[in-house]
């Protein structure tokens, strides 16, 4: 019998739509801009594929759950379909569960000699969970932070749960990655920092698990970006009454800049006719514009490595905004540098109907250089 960790960290990834780039001491903050929470969803779906998967499998062995009370595990593991007496509550968890509440469970999993702690959360949980686990005992999560850089998270949450049914077979390798995290109240502020926080075990499954962020800046990139920048602003001047939405990323920037606008680097900004409509919008900011206009297009560029174009530090852009928006109306741009190094495109809406449209050709056209498109494989 495998022997499984499971926690979720309610509060991860609730300041994305709200524009808040994170929920780090911003709890509050972001409950009165109106967000709710995403992580008992996320968590529950991939539950839910899993027992799907275990249904009817003779030969794989079976599972006790080690978790919290109420939010932070029972609640989503019942609602999955997973039978009481296959539950274990080793940590009382209160109704507003913090960072260490997180540690409290860890340890009491640890003291149940767990093979796997299978989490929903972001960076910032994988390194909470890290601070106490070190590199005794594989982690696994779901995603559902505003942003996460680190190797421990499945692509979306049917694929990881895809990876713990492989991990309950044997088939996996174990893996060391890096869990990386990001100083929130300089991200809030347009600053970029990442650091490395700790190691971190975890089966290992290519196709399905997300890699380390990489940071991608070689010699050229900077001419490289400029060409592309001239190109879409040539595309955008047919049009000036186009509304368009520039994503976050130094690449993005890169049009910005050519429009000589102060575009924000981790912020979603709207445009018209070279002038600003809206800066660092929340996708209630973006709602309200995609009323107001007609034509719209929305330019975004992929995470280095991971490969994200959605569902990744913009979380802004909610299904319901790219459906509003259209998926033929936007543009991915890459530099060739930045594709070397990210083979494959995913998105992660949360929404299925959703991801499955966007990645319905296979292949997606990316612009990478003054007229010039590169097909990129997409795979949810």
């Amino acid at each position: 019998m495998k022997r499984i960790g499971f926690l979720i960290n309610p509060i991860a990834g609730m300041g994305g739509r709200v524009g808040l780039k994170g929920t780090d001491g911003v709890v509050e903050q972001a409950r009165a801009l109106g967000a709710r929470p995403v992580a008992p969803q996320r968590a529950t779906e991939a539950l839910r594929k899993l027992a799907q998967l275990l249904s009817g499998a003779s030969t794989v062995e079976p599972i006790r759950w080690l978790t919290c009370s109420g939010i932070m595990g029972e609640e989503a593991l019942r609602l999955a379909g997973f039978s009481a007496a296959d539950i274990e509550i080793t940590y009382t968890s209160p109704d507003q569960p913090t960072a260490e509440d997180t540690k409290s469970a860890v340890r009491s999993f640890l003291l149940g000699d767990v093979d796997l702690i299978f989490f929903c959360g972001g960076d910032g949980t994988a390194r909470d969970i890290c601070s106490i686990v070190g590199i005794k005992v594989q982690i696994l999560g779901i995603p559902s932070g505003v942003k996460m850089y680190s190797g421990v998270f499945g692509t979306n949450p049917v694929r990881t749960a895809e990876i713990v049914w492989a991990f309950l077979q044997d088939r996996l390798t174990t893996a060391q990655t890096e869990v990386l995290d990001l100083d929130e109240a300089r991200y809030r502020e347009g600053e970029w920092n990442v650091r490395l926080y700790h190691a971190a075990l975890t089966p290992y499954e290519p196709m399905r698990i997300q890699l380390a962020k990489a940071v991608i800046e070689e010699t050229g990139d900077a001419a490289v970006k400029d060409a592309i920048a001239v190109y879409l602003l040539e595309e955008f001047e047919r049009d000036k009454t186009e509304l368009v939405f520039l994503g976050p990323g130094s690449t993005v920037k890169s049009v910005g800049d050519r429009w000589g606008i102060d575009k924000t680097l981790l912020g979603i900004d709207a445009v018209v006719a070279g002038k600003f409509v809206g800066k660092d919008l929340n996708e209630s900011d973006i709602l309200h514009l995609l009323d107001e206009f007609e034509k719209r297009k929305l330019v975004l560029s992929p995470i280095g490595a991971q490969g994200f174009v959605l569902g990744r530090g913009n979380l802004q852009l909610s299904p319901g905004v790219i459906s509003a928006i259209g998926v033929d109306n936007i543009i991915v741009i890459a530099t060739p540098a930045k594709l070397a190094r990210t083979p494959e495109l995913h998105f992660d809406t949360g929404n299925a109907t959703l991801d499955d449209e966007l990645t319905r050709e296979r292949y997606l056209r990316v612009v990478v250089g003054y007229r010039r498109r590169r097909l990129v494989k997409v795979v949810i």
